[in-house]
């Protein structure tokens, strides 16, 4: 029988940690969570920890058992983007430590990289911000179907070959510098894939693309702005495909990209792009629902994460459909 005294006593909040132990300092991680579950009045928290034959799922899914009030999830955008898959049915919010390579997700919400301890309070302490999440259908190759959540971008082409052939220790030690040697190959290559594509409900149409990169947040590592009218929590996906014919298309591409934050975050570069001409080498587009599809499959990735080759795949939007923890 519980007395009312042990019915006040009891914490009233409890918290999950989902953590990859080869990039986050757990000890460090441990002490910080601790400290603020005294501070606040806080249960222990449950920890669950990935591993090597394990992409986050399980330990995602050992976490939502618990009716945690947040999930902490220490990781890349791989991780995140496994976490928020299993979490975002539950509506459990996610709270991110952010530790690895991108963490793209992160710098487009403006979370604190490279702050433990202000992390670590956001989670206990911050509020939950509603972003929309991606969902992508894949066909793969060989004719089944696979269904995964995506946060950041969705792409095929330059990124999605990034993703697959850059190496795994390379990168880590390298960072993005890793990404050096698949990207040169890709453009000097200039690989140009036919694909079929249709936004929303309009008729289906064709071209050619070196890449498509369909996404919810804008914004690339150092600053650089791809999607320009991407917005977190406005039910769209937008959408970008590189063109280039021959090495002129791709400065025009390099110039491009440079000079998007200008063009779009700057009042005399928004008047000066209405009397420019639309480029031809990057097309914008954006919409709710895009479904593409390819006479030879094509490599695809998703927030970083290469999921093979598919012959079509069909990208959506849940609006609002998962919980951030922010300051």
């Amino acid at each position: 029988m519980t007395t009312d005294a042990q019915t006040r006593d009891a914490p009233s909040s409890r918290a999950a940690v989902v953590f990859n132990p080869a990039k986050v300092n757990t000890q460090r991680l441990r002490d910080q969570v601790a400290a603020r579950e005294k501070s606040l009045g806080w249960g222990p928290s449950t920890w669950h920890e990935t591993s090597a034959a394990d992409d986050g799922r399980g330990a995602a899914q050992d976490a939502a058992a618990h009716h945690p009030d947040v999930v902490l999830v220490a990781g890349g955008d791989g991780t995140l983007r496994v976490a928020a898959e299993e979490l975002a049915p539950a509506g459990i919010p996610i709270a991110l430590i952010p530790v690895g390579t991108g963490n793209l997700f992160a710098r487009n919400l403006h979370l604190p990289l490279n702050n433990l301890p202000l992390a670590v309070r956001t989670a206990f302490e911050g509020t939950d911000r509603r972003v929309d999440i991606g969902e992508a259908t894949l066909t793969l190759e060989d004719g089944g179907v696979q269904i995964h959540a995506f946060l950041v971008m969705a792409g095929v082409g330059l990124d999605a070959n990034m993703a697959a052939n850059t190496n795994a220790r390379v990168k880590k030690r390298l960072g993005w510098v890793a990404y050096s040697d698949p990207i040169a190959r890709s453009v000097f290559g200039n690989h140009q894939f036919t694909l079929r594509y249709g936004l929303d409900d309009q008729p289906e149409q064709e071209m050619k693309a070196h890449t498509v990169i369909v996404g919810n947040c804008g914004t690339l590592t150092a600053g650089l702005l791809l999607l320009p009218d991407a917005v977190i929590d406005d039910g769209i996906l937008n959408a970008v495909a590189f063109r280039p014919k021959g090495g002129a298309g791709w400065t025009k591409i390099g110039y491009g990209l440079a000079l998007n934050r200008f063009f779009h975050r700057t009042r005399f570069g928004r008047v000066l792009d209405l009397f420019l001409p639309t480029s031809r080498t990057l097309r914008y587009t954006s919409g709710r629902r895009l479904t593409v599809r390819f006479d030879v499959p094509e490599q695809i990735q998703l927030d970083g994460d290469p999921f093979g080759k598919v012959s079509g795949a069909v990208l959506e939007v849940r609006h609002r459909g998962l919980a951030i923890r922010t300051p």
